[in-house]
């Protein structure tokens, strides 16, 4: 890949058009594959050879054949044009299910399990997600944010340009407000914020879940409710009833905030249906899920967010995708990146294991990580495909072909990022912490999440 700080002279070649060209700020050429994942495509990717793409401000404003570019675009002088050198271009990836914010570490509990103690028995030492939230409480604000910043950079040099985060290793109001904070420090990388105070019961609540859920729902979601867009609830064994979970998420819908629900994960306890029943945005996990599960969720038009990565490391079945996806659920694929049971920031990773383990195929899972995710974040309109008038986030593959991804596993394929018509990494590097060492003339703005 190569960029350039001049853009094409948009009155070269024009004579006889019909319209002036389009201005913008960035243009994309060279590739082996414009990979667009456009909904009008489905249920094909809308896999363009010989095309080219331009934006201005961040959004897409052209997408035509590459001998046109000059003709039907007119970037300034000042415009990033980059040569894709023959690689293979597809949109940015939307995580739709992070638990990015935490401390400490629990490497520990990785090597207990192989040794065969269960997820639920690790829980019941003291360790699992309140050994996180013990960890959590005690860090500052700063050690919060700079953990929260090292692992967004992480997400972007993988080719995410869109994450889902969720608070829920507080579980104080105090301590929510402090991830949520955490997760909100300026960068490149997009986020919507979602609370999770519902994720478990705290300690100092052991023997009475029901007065934390009290504080849940007379404190902590109205105190913070306008600083996320959805509430999120672990409804499962071990964490909270189908009874509980109505309580929490009728309560966040009261407060304006959208609904999303961990579903069917450890046993099968009614979460799904419970999702269809209120019209969640999403539910999330669904390694139990039925065949009537997938009816009602089909129904009632909810997303389901599949995190091969926990089956992975919990070594437990896999969510059954491919039986969704014949019942109508739209699919959408995340990392559930989080310090107890899926430690990773790779989307591509979570590609490869939809499709080895999971059943999906390429196509299918590189749907699920970009548009699919979209879906389930409410950004469908504005993320997840390379068309007119969306976000110019863009991924450019070490590769020639999307099919690499599940394939050539293991391995970052993320030659080059690009989030909001700018070019964010390049060779690995995050270049809005080497702005003064980058030449390529494709300095980064900030953005909020």
């Amino acid at each position: 890949m190569t960029t350039e700080g001049a853009g094409p002279n948009g009155t070269s070649g024009a004579a006889g058009r019909s319209r002036a060209p389009i201005p913008c700020d960035f243009v994309v050429r060279g590739a082996s594959e414009l990979v667009t994942v456009a909904a009008s495509a489905a249920p094909d990717l809308g896999v363009l050879t010989g095309a080219a793409l331009a934006a201005r401000d961040g959004v897409i404003v052209w997408i035509g054949d590459e001998s046109r570019v000059t003709i039907e675009v007119d970037a300034g002088d000042d415009a990033t044009v980059v040569d894709a050198g023959g690689l293979a271009v597809l949109p940015g990836f939307v995580d739709a299910h992070t638990h990015t914010v935490f401390a400490g570490d629990r490497s520990w509990e990785y090597a207990e399990r192989l040794r065969g103690a269960s997820y639920l028995e690790i829980a019941g030492r003291g360790g699992g997600i309140a050994e996180t939230v013990r960890a959590t409480r005690a860090a500052s604000p700063a050690q919060l944010s700079d953990t929260a910043r090292r692992r967004f950079n992480s997400f972007l040099r993988h080719g995410t340009t869109t994450i889902e985060t969720k608070t829920g290793y507080g579980l104080s109001l105090e301590a929510e407000r402090a991830c949520l904070e955490a997760a909100k420090i300026e960068h490149r990388l997009r986020r919507v914020h979602t609370l999770l105070p519902a994720h478990a019961v705290p300690p100092e609540f052991a023997d009475a879940p029901d007065d934390y859920l009290d504080l849940v729902c007379d404190e902590i979601l109205p105190a913070l409710a306008g600083e996320a867009e959805f509430c999120d609830v672990f409804c499962d064994e071990g964490a909270f009833t189908v009874a509980q979970a109505r309580r929490v998420l009728t309560r966040a819908r009261e407060l304006g905030l959208g609904l999303k629900i961990h579903a069917e994960q450890l046993a099968h306890t009614g979460g799904a249906l419970l999702a269809a029943e209120l019209g969640c945005a999403s539910a999330d996990h669904l390694e139990r899920a039925t065949a009537d599960d997938g009816r009602g969720l089909a129904a009632a038009g909810v997303t389901a967010v599949i995190l091969p990565g926990t089956s992975y490391s919990l070594q437990m079945p896999y969510a059954p995708a491919r039986a969704l996806l014949d019942a109508g659920v739209e699919i959408a694929l995340a990392t559930d990146f989080n310090p107890g049971s899926s430690y990773c920031e790779n989307m591509q990773t979570a590609i490869s294991l939809a499709c080895q383990a999971g059943g999906l195929t390429p196509d299918e899972a590189l749907r699920a990580a970009t548009l699919g995710g979209a879906a389930a974040i409410g950004r469908r309109a504005q993320l997840g495909s390379l068309e007119v008038g969306k976000a110019c986030d863009l991924i450019i593959l070490d590769a020639e072909s999307h099919r690499e991804l599940p394939y050539h596993y293991g391995v970052n394929l993320a030659a080059a990022v690009v989030a909001g018509g700018r070019v964010v990494v390049h060779e690995g590097v995050v270049l809005d912490e080497h702005e003064d060492d980058c030449d390529c003339g494709c300095h980064a703005d900030e953005t909020g999440g």
